[in-house]
């Protein structure tokens, strides 16, 4: 990335990042609390008061100094001033000097014995040495002079180095002004030895930014800083102000491999060299060269400190930590044996005054002494190597992939750049670049280095297209550029079909080529793209892996072959506990989408997530995202569906991840379809129809017909629905490897019920019926139920469809669509003039639909229910005496979290009974399940 898109923001902006005075009207970034605190200690232009401000370095001192002076003249209050200065700090009242010369005007004032002594000691007149005791009684005396007219405040910056004589006088100021409209504030970082350690002045601790506005922070000053760098940013600086904004500038002059990427290290400014930095160096060599051993070596382990010292037998060993310790730069933690800097920047700051042959030299002993731990041994070797060496260059292969599998898709990167810069010329470099640059494209979201490294390929072999990392890369970059889906695929298909692997099922590369393969087929939904996939699955020698097999079934066309993958579904999700790869586990979520198994695999979706949110592969964190959020709006999360829809467009912004946002907007405007706001519902699906078909991703346009049917139907307009929904699959087909066809059946056969297309619902129904849909999950077995009950002629059939679909065991896992059965259910009683039987459903649907926030169907179930006669109680009127005691002790019990088992053995009922009872139960309290118990029972008003 060009150094100057990481420039800071204009200026003016600075003045809100809180590191300069910011003046009253500009608050300092998450200070407010800070600000207020130290006004009401300090009793401004009021009864006056003392305070000494203290604080890590960079931690904000200054800044906060700066805006109260600020404030205080604003307010029509005198400020005096003064910082310790270490080459004045031998110079007697030189301090003194800065506080009292805006006043030495008024000495003339002073009574001739305190005017003279001050005089004498601020150095405007010769004469014998003051008593120091005389010069505070005349400070004192004119500072309270100059309060008459206007409160003072006085500031001292650095107060450790202010000279002994005038950090006295003021000390002694600092004392009585309590009640004289004078208020003192001084600042001095933690930990520095002061006068004021005996407690003259009242400290306040300045602590560091929270995580919050240390963001907000460097959003601000710097809002081109790429994601990675500004998380590595945020870990390093732990909320120290002077390193957020000071480090981001070393950052485009650091080499490396991805410029959009943080390195692991990140060097220091020549502002945070001074603050940090001296301490160091001020250090015996000895101790020096020990903690450039601990910095390098990272984890503060004592025993390999120890081993390491002894192999590298130059001089020094633990006892030299003593220095650094008495100096409050690192601690040693006894109990689990480990030394830690006391703050990210001292460890920065001790390497950055270490010269890079001490460096390499720390890392080859490092590496002799971790020959049990490979993954570190073989980094270490790779920063301790200079020239070319392939032996060096395999470790590190091998460690990038144990870190892959761990999740650090942006480690495992960096390493086998690493591992290709140490390879000779040629075919090795040439692989091992190009896997770094499929990692970059899939996972990491470094897209921009991605593209680096396919240019570097190119230069080092032949025939790049040969490579399937390569392919697999540039099909990604493809898709997040100009998205053609037929370009895509086929690079990528070409080099399968034409690669040297043999079809080798354990080939790693080829099997993330087919898996990227998919993903391109998915986005095409069309049958010729999968052909080549499945061609490739049937050469697989011994036979394709599980996984590959179970999402050519149902990721491609589930409607004819979803049903089949469910024992290789059972093996994916059995294993799920006890796999840690995230890649593995968001394919098996791929595999169980159309499936409606979303939910065996949601806990293991959500370590994915809580990995992407600590850092890990942006693109695993956006599919494990998709998934929870599907799986949300399938079950009735919708406020979690809508939180995880917002952070996964953030997300795909922040990583230029442009092909797979269109997920998330799918999300968001199927939520707002089915909350009734159809406009821009239907604007964002229009959005994504528009973005998908000149691409050729007509599986992505599918998913915005979705949404835009969905808004038609709840605003009425069945027309609108059935021509969205037929853009997706025709009336009496279920389109070949379309599978979302499979989520707009219903949609498909009320429009057409609903515009007096008869024919083409039955003809929808008796696709699914061929297909067998309804085996592929209970969700699609209810939809196939209740789309046969809504075409059925015969009243006697339609209702006993209607029964079949509604008792269905599991249905209730579908809140939105079993409601939406129970609403047509109702419609259909109500229509042979069974009014009082229509009640119940109808009941059932309209309690479902307002929990969801369903309004379109609540509006339709409540308008159904008024023409059955039922007036719905006001809130508050539902009567407790509408339940037996025995039914409401069970419905409380129940609500409680106790299973029909569980209440039985307490009420000395059987669980069936209990079952019967709460049958009765729900229709009274007009709900479905017992999620709504509590709700329902809260409702009622006390006994």
């Amino acid at each position: 990335m060009p150094i100057s898109t990481w420039d800071a923001a204009p200026a003016d902006a600075e003045r809100q990042t809180g590191l300069a005075s910011n003046g009253f009207g500009h608050p300092l970034i998450g200070r407010d609390g800070d600000l207020q605190e130290l006004r009401r200690r300090l009793g401004f232009g009021h009864r006056g008061g003392a305070l000494l401000l203290s604080g890590d370095a960079g931690v904000g001192k200054t800044a906060l100094l700066d805006a109260l002076a600020e404030e205080a003249q604003a307010q029509g209050i005198r400020v005096l001033r003064a910082a310790g200065v270490e080459f004045e700090a031998n110079c007697g009242y030189s301090g003194l000097n800065q506080i009292l010369f805006p006043l030495r005007e008024t000495l003339g004032e002073l009574d001739p014995p305190l005017r003279d002594a001050l005089r004498v000691a601020l150095g405007f007149d010769h004469g014998p040495p003051p008593e120091q005791l005389v010069v505070s009684n005349a400070a004192l005396v004119l500072l309270q002079q100059a309060a008459a007219d206007a409160p003072l405040l006085l500031v001292v910056d650095d107060l450790p180095w202010l000279d002994r004589a005038s950090a006295a006088v003021l000390g002694f100021v600092a004392r009585r002004v309590s009640g004289l409209g004078v208020s003192v504030l001084a600042a001095a970082r933690s930990e520095s030895p002061s006068l004021y350690d005996s407690g003259a002045l009242p400290e306040y601790r300045l602590g560091a930014l929270d995580e919050e506005s240390s963001a907000h922070l460097v959003t601000t000053r710097f809002p081109h800083l790429p994601t990675s760098a500004r998380k590595r940013l945020l870990m390093v600086a732990r909320g120290n102000p002077l390193a957020l904004l000071e480090l981001p500038a070393t950052l485009p002059a650091m080499p490396g491999p991805a410029p959009d990427e943080a390195p692991a290290m990140l060097p220091l400014s020549q502002r945070l060299e001074a603050v940090f930095g001296s301490r160091v160096t001020e250090l015996p060599q000895p101790t020096q060269r020990l903690l450039l051993l601990a910095a390098l070596e990272g984890t503060g382990d004592l025993a390999v400190l120890q081993a390491a010292t002894r192999q590298a037998n130059d001089g020094f060993n633990l006892e030299d930590l003593a220095d650094a310790e008495r100096d409050r730069l690192v601690d040693l933690h006894e109990q689990d044996r480990r030394l830690r800097f006391r703050h990210p920047l001292i460890r920065s700051a001790v390497v950055g005054n270490s010269t890079s042959s001490e460096r390499r030299a720390v890392h080859m002993v490092l590496a002799q002494v971790l020959v049990d731990q490979p993954e570190r041994r073989a980094w270490h070797l790779g920063e301790a190597t200079l020239e070319p060496d392939e032996d060096v260059a395999a470790l590190l292969e091998q460690a990038a992939r144990i870190t892959l599998r761990r999740g650090d898709a942006a480690g495992s990167m960096r390493t086998l750049i690493r591992s290709a810069d140490l390879s000779p010329e040629g075919a090795v470099r040439a692989r091992r670049l190009a896997e770094a640059a499929y990692i970059g494209a899939e996972s990491t979201g470094a897209l921009p280095s991605a593209q680096k490294l396919l240019d570097d390929v190119r230069h080092s072999a032949p025939d790049p297209k040969s490579s399937l990392h390569v392919a697999a890369a540039a099909a990604h970059l493809i898709l997040n550029s100009d998205g053609d889906v037929e370009k895509a695929h086929g690079l990528l298909a070409h080099a399968i079909e034409n690669g040297t692997h043999e079809y080798d099922a354990a080939d790693k590369t080829l099997v993330d080529a087919l898996h990227t393969l998919a993903v391109v087929c998915f986005f095409g939904a069309r049958p010729d793209l999968w052909q080549s996939y499945h061609r490739a699955l049937e050469k697989l020698t011994p036979k394709a892996p599980s996984l590959l097999s179970a999402l050519g079934k149902t990721f491609s066309d589930p409607a004819r072959t979803g049903a089949d993958a469910a024992k290789e579904l059972d093996e994916l999700v059995a294993a799920l506990p006890n796999v840690t790869d995230p890649v593995h586990i968001t394919r098996t979520g791929s595999a169980a989408l159309y499936a409606d198994r979303l939910g065996d695999v949601r806990e293991a979706q959500w370590r994915v997530v809580r990995m992407g949110r600590g850092g890990g592969s942006a693109r695993r964190h956006l599919s494990g995202l998709i998934h929870l959020c599907l799986d949300d709006y399938l079950t009735g999360s919708w406020d979690e569906a809508a939180q995880l829809a917002h952070e996964g467009v953030q997300l795909c912004e922040s990583h230029e991840y442009s092909a797979f946002v269109w997920y998330f907007q799918y999300a968001q405007a199927l939520l707002d379809a089915v909350r009734g706001k159809s406009e821009e519902a239907e604007a964002t699906a229009e959005c994504i129809i528009r973005w998908a078909i000149p691409r050729g991703a007509f599986g992505a346009a599918h998913y915005g017909h979705h949404a835009a049917a969905l808004a038609a139907l709840g605003r009425g307009d069945y027309a609108g629905a059935y021509e969205h929904a037929t853009a997706v699959s025709p009336a009496g087909s279920l389109a070949s490897h379309a599978p979302h066809a499979l989520w707009m059946t219903l949609d498909l056969v009320e429009a057409a019920v609903r515009t007096n297309r008869h024919k083409e619902a039955c003809e929808h129904v008796r696709a699914m019926r061929d297909a067998g849909v309804a085996a592929i999950s209970t969700r699609h077995a209810l939809l196939t139920e209740a789309a046969a009950a809504i075409t059925a002629v015969d009243d006697e059939q339609a209702l006993e469809l209607f029964v079949r679909a509604t008792t269905l065991p599991g249905a209730q896992r579908w809140p939105f669509d079993l409601a939406r059965v129970q609403l047509h259910y109702g419609e259909r009683l109500r229509r042979v003039r069974a009014t009082a039987e229509s009640r119940v459903p109808l009941r059932a649907a309209l309690s479902t639909f307002q929990h969801l926030g369903a309004r379109p169907w609540a509006e339709r179930a409540e308008t159904e229910l008024r023409a059955a006669g039922y007036n719905r109680p006001r809130p508050g009127t539902v009567k407790e005496h509408a339940l037996t005691p025995q039914e409401l002790e069970i419905a409380r019990l129940v609500a409680s979290g106790l299973t029909n088992k569980q209440v039985g053995e307490r009420l000395f009922l059987s669980h069936r009974t209990v079952g019967a009872h709460l049958y009765q139960i729900y229709p009274k309290l007009g709900i479905t399940s017992r999620s709504m118990l509590r709700d329902a029972l809260d409702a009622l008003p006390p006994s």
